[in-house]
């Protein structure tokens, strides 16, 4: 018999734009480091590696505290919405025309 599982614990609360701005700050140090060393004209493509590593980097600089935002702002909704509800009526209760849908949950994504 196996024993029952244990609740899932809350999610862990990170610095993502630190961790973009970190994951930058490594492009422009490799970006740096090719410029210094004379690469031959065959791999010079790697410059451009470090340029879109710098450039996507940057992007998530500016894009993850407005992505925070957002999920904060929608969890606000919910849990205004939640509170203000009437409490809904079980399965076995609910007449013919009166439906109960399930509340569809979006993934999170990190």
């Amino acid at each position: 018999m196996s024993r029952p599982r244990l609740p899932d614990p809350p999610p862990m609360r990170t610095n993502d734009v630190r961790i973009a701005a970190a994951g930058t700050a490594a492009w422009a140090v490799a970006l740096v480091v090719l410029l210094i060393v004379d690469l031959p004209s065959g791999d010079r493509w790697w410059l451009w590696v470090c340029v879109a590593g710098i450039v996507i980097g940057l992007f998530g600089v500016w894009y993850i505290p407005r992505l925070q935002a957002g999920r904060a702002r929608l969890e606000e909704t919910r849990a205004a919405a939640h509170q203000g509800a009437e409490p809904e009526a079980t399965e076995s209760e609910a007449t013919e025309s009166e439906t109960v849908e399930p509340e569809t949950v979006k993934p999170e994504v990190r």
